[in-house]
């Protein structure tokens, strides 16, 4: 599955900013590089890494189904 760059929202609210899909050296498993954002979307400096399938998963909560991470495309 391709993930794109770009502005994301989490299912709990929190945005942020897909950077990269990167490579584990040793076990050739894909990350996701994300940086979190403000409200305002700007950056808090934290960078993070999830593996793909975590990334794409669909979460199943009684108060929530849908994507764990849902891409906002540009205006």
């Amino acid at each position: 599955m391709e993930i794109k760059s770009g502005l994301y929202k989490h299912f709990n609210g929190g945005l942020y900013k897909v950077h990269s899909v990167a490579r584990h050296s040793e076990t050739q498993e894909e990350f996701v590089v994300y940086e979190h954002l403000t409200p305002d979307q700007k950056s808090t400096g934290d960078f993070w890494v999830r593996p793909v399938p975590v990334w794409v998963e669909e979460v199943n909560k009684s108060e929530y189904k849908g994507p764990r991470f849902r891409f906002i495309p540009e205006e």
